[in-house]
């Protein structure tokens, strides 16, 4: 007999040997009183499907879809339905999950003959997906050779699937079906159809937006927020991957092994100096018209997207056209430590837009753009105070101001100048790729990657410690950036096609570095499985100026 300990509520019972975790959670049900339908667990730390059977002692925590990994489950899941229902309604047709978007799930649908995509057309896949729900249609996982995988998917079209597997080096894949309908996931999926009772589908600019639930309760849909200039971001994103000719991890690998990385990297980074050049072209423009000129740019973007060295390239460009820019750091405004907001923990909250003094802030870039000379103060992180030593600004007749930070756009800083002399920058790292046709790589697993490696290499945290504060991050960029995301004059992409490949160096010993008996082994886990998904490449190729280099090291800029 098995020991399962259950880490939910700490009770350890007997089980048989090969029993699932279904027949774990049957047996605990009753005492646990999940408040949400369970979808996945946690073995010894690892995400597993419910339909994973027990050979030796474990510890499992089960999960439902407020959970990261349980989401994913679902998520993916939920995905394969989607997929299954347009093979069975329009054979031969090719579906695209590409990003997360208006809190849902963008997909391209691409029919035989190109015929295009209707109200009509969806409605028959959300009829058709809803039928494979009622016959509770089981999800099924098998294990093959990579040699076998790959027949498979060549025989049914799947040129992304092939690219995948044939450079990923491994000697066994899994794959699923759902009925007679095969597909690849790098992750568990629930155990059958009538787990995905919440879900929605609805045409979507050119596509479909696949709707999905609420992360804090997962028996409703996720609330819709329309984004129309995020997805021009990732519609110009595509417009880049076309250009280079890479759309999917497969796609990397072989110009990898082809000998192109180099010239990956060179394009890449062409692109956005490109993008970061007419950026500061119509900043210029703006400053120089009769009324109301631009004279201050606000820039803003989540954790580890690239802010300080998209703020110091962009700098150069300004210098380029003629003007002098100035940074002006919100950091010399935060509030004496003493008064800084807390967190229900106890912990201070830095993120919180009371931990800035944004009406001294407002009220001395109001004199700034009046031309008058300021006293900024300057803050002490050593003591927690705000000190006052002499420094002073002016504004030159051809100087525009910028501010970086967290809450650059939330209209509290800025409230009483008019809109017209300010430039928003929204930036982010929208990863550029996908694992394949139907395996997206999250957004927010970009930004962790580097965050980690940085953060390591600064000697600040290890990688548990990052991840720990990872739910933390997010929760506080969900607060206080994204809703003012959409408000930018301008959004730029700080992703590049190759990033992974060369985060993959970095990152690889910094992960396996997270013990197996804590909590935040079950990300680095899931994410040292995913960037083996890339053939590594060296950094050595990416330029002293690069946005990357703020996280491997290397930068000639100073920080």
């Amino acid at each position: 007999m098995l020991q399962i300990r259950c880490v939910n509520n700490g009770i350890t019972k007997s089980f048989a040997e090969g029993s699932s975790l279904l027949d774990v959670y049957k047996e605990f049900a009753d005492e646990l009183k999940m408040p949400y339908p369970v979808v996945s667990a946690k073995v010894n730390n690892a995400s597993q499907g419910l339909k994973f059977r027990l050979y030796q002692n474990r510890d499992v925590e089960f999960l439902d879809a407020r959970e990261g990994s349980g989401h994913r489950v679902y998520v993916r899941s939920l995905c394969f339905l989607l997929y299954k229902a347009t093979q069975d309604l329009y054979p031969g047709s090719k579906l695209f999950v590409e990003h997360t978007i208006s809190r849902g799930y963008y997909c391209n649908f691409k029919r035989r003959g190109n015929e295009p995509l209707t109200d009509a057309v969806v409605e028959r896949l959300k009829a058709r997906m809803q039928e494979i729900v009622n016959l509770d249609m089981p999800f099924r996982r098998y294990e093959a050779t990579n040699e076998e995988a790959v027949r498979i998917f060549a025989e049914r079209g799947f040129t992304d699937k092939v690219k995948l597997l044939e450079t990923s080096g491994q000697i066994y894949s899994d794959y699923y079906t759902l009925g007679d309908t095969a597909d690849y996931y790098y992750g568990p999926l629930v155990p059958s159809a009538s787990y995905l009772s919440v879900w929605g589908l609805e045409t979507y600019h050119d596509g479909m937006l696949l709707r999905v639930p609420d992360w804090n309760n997962p028996l409703q849909l996720a609330e819709k927020v329309e984004m129309p200039k995020t997805y021009e971001m990732f519609a110009e994103k595509t417009r880049w991957d076309i250009i280079m000719r890479l759309s999917n991890a497969g796609d990397v690998n072989k110009a990898i092994l082809k000998g192109h990385a180099s010239e990956l990297i060179q394009v890449s980074e062409a692109l956005q100096e490109k993008k970061i050049v007419k950026i500061a072209e119509e900043i210029d423009r703006r400053y120089h018209r009769k009324e109301n000129p631009v004279r201050l740019i606000l820039i803003t973007g989540p954790s580890s997207s690239g802010k300080t060295t998209f703020t110091k390239r962009l700098s150069i460009q300004l210098l380029a056209c003629g003007l002098r820019p100035l940074s002006f750091s919100t950091d010399d405004y935060f509030v004496n430590r003493v008064d800084t907001p807390k967190l229900p923990n106890g912990d201070y909250d830095f993120d919180n837009i009371e931990t800035v003094d944004y009406n001294l802030l407002e009220d001395h870039l109001i004199k700034l753009m009046n031309g008058e000379r300021v006293e900024v103060p300057e803050y002490n992180f050593v003591t927690g105070k705000r000190e006052w030593n002499g420094k002073k600004l002016k504004l030159a007749n051809d100087t525009v101001l910028i501010i970086e930070g967290i809450h650059a756009l939330n209209p509290q800083l800025t409230r009483k100048l008019p809109d017209e002399v300010k430039f928003k920058i929204y930036i982010s790292a929208l990863t550029s790729i996908s694992l394949d046709d139907h395996n997206w790589i999250p957004v927010r697993d970009n930004r962790l990657l580097r965050r980690i490696i940085r953060d390591y290499n600064k000697g600040a945290f290890t990688a548990q410690e990052t991840i720990r504060q990872w739910k933390n991050v997010c929760q506080a960029e969900d607060q206080w950036i994204f809703p003012y995301q959409e408000t930018a004059d301008v959004m730029f992409n700080s992703a590049l096609n190759i990033e992974f490949a060369v985060l993959r160096t970095h990152a690889e010993i910094i992960l396996t570095s997270v013990p197996k008996n804590c909590p935040e082994y079950a990300e680095a886990h899931r994410l040292l499985k995913f960037i083996h998904y890339f053939i590594p490449v060296s950094d050595k190729e990416i330029p002293p100026t690069s946005i990357m280099r703020e996280f491997v090291g290397g930068s000639s800029f100073k920080y």
